[in-house]
């Protein structure tokens, strides 16, 4: 394993997916600019409960944008990986956001026409595609973005979108000196991360060169709950790697308790726990069984490492360990030599579902 061979890179790295890892900042950047030019009905932000509905890498925007807006939303998030609405999600009280990047996710879809059935507003992020289409026949509001890499990578688009409708519905303080922020500590991260820069320096490449042949397990908290499940899904489908992530404080009243058994997996280097920390953010509760977890795991010889956040606001927190993922994601296929880009499996479950007598749909 050579992590600074980049000719191994160029073969194995044909759709050039580091370009798009790399233009996260600059997506994020974009992304909060469109989202201030955009038309937003002047009342889409009066309702007392939000429904935010998608899969996969669309859903993880959701689940970021829930953790940041935790303390300062006036109203309630919840984010629907699934066909169905909850019953509540019904009237114009009832904000529902439908995120799909190809606008074709079946159950994104399904959600959303709950939505119009039910008289909820209706916001879709997508580049188009049926959801599209069904949102604006109905006289909901459809922001779109053009980016034509797969949905794991326009994160930053959905994200940056779903920042800037909530700043402009007063769901969310005015969040421009947060993203300011993001977009220049990532940048400047960028610097260590790339591929040209050796792996002696660069820590995304180590931390990858110690996941390799082991079961990576990711623990987050609050804040980094959801980033520490886009490290998870990252590594599944960049690296073809199985991944698991864990939420604190939960994790303490239950996974605990079982770092006795399989003894050749828990004690063989086969399975690491990576702790996604934020020193500035953390309740101080959770710091402490952060510590006292790590201390509790090592004492039985299980590897455990940190990845302490970065940055002032709640929002470079979340993007400094989500651009540091990305980056540890690729590198580890590097490692396996896998073309990081094909998600074979899906894409077999795809063609599964279409051909059972439903609607095929793309995931995303």
């Amino acid at each position: 394993m050579n992590l600074d061979d980049l000719e191994l890179f160029r073969r194995l790295d044909a759709d050039h997916l580091i370009d798009l890892i790399n233009g996260l900042p600059e997506q994020l950047e974009a992304a909060w600019a469109l989202g201030q030019t955009l038309a937003l009905p002047a009342d889409m932000g009066k309702v007392e409960r939000v429904a935010i509905c998608g899969m996969g890498g669309s859903a993880i925007s959701g689940e970021m944008l829930a953790a940041l807006l935790e303390d300062s939303c006036p109203a309630p998030i919840m984010v629907v990986r699934d066909y169905t609405l909850p019953a509540w999600a019904a009237g114009p009280s009832t904000l529902v956001v439908a995120l799909s990047h190809s606008g074709m996710t079946e159950e994104t879809l399904s959600a959303a026409a709950q939505a119009i059935e039910r008289g909820a507003k209706l916001l879709a992020i997508t580049t188009g595609g049926d959801l599209a289409s069904m949102v604006e026949a109905a006289g909901g509001t459809v922001w779109r973005y053009q980016f034509a890499g797969m949905p794991r990578a326009a994160l930053g688009w959905i994200y940056g979108l779903l920042l800037a409708a909530f700043s402009r519905m007063g769901l969310a303080p005015d969040l421009a000196a947060d993203v300011a922020e993001s977009v220049e500590r990532m940048w400047r991260a960028q610097e260590q991360f790339v591929p040209e820069k050796i792996a002696a320096l660069n820590p995304p490449k180590r931390y990858a060169g110690q996941l390799v042949d082991c079961i990576p397990v990711i623990w987050g908290a609050g804040l980094l709950a959801p980033v520490a499940r886009r490290w998870k899904t990252q590594i599944n489908e960049n690296a073809k790697s199985s991944a698991f992530f864990d939420l604190l404080p939960e994790l303490d009243h239950n996974t605990v308790v079982g770092i006795e058994s399989p003894t050749e997996i828990l004690r063989k280097h086969k399975y690491q726990i990576i702790q996604l920390l934020s020193p500035r953010y953390d309740h101080p509760r959770v710091a402490l069984r952060h510590q006292m977890t790590l201390e509790l795991f090592r004492e039985q010889a299980i590897i455990t490492d940190t990845v302490k956040a970065r940055g002032e606001s709640r929002l470079a927190n979340q993007m400094s360990l989500v651009q540091f993922g990305d980056y540890v994601s690729y590198y580890l296929a590097m490692a396996y030599e896998v073309d990081p880009s094909p998600i074979g499996p899906i894409m077999m479950l795809k063609e599964k579902m279409g051909s059972s007598g439903g609607k095929s749909a793309r995931i995303g």
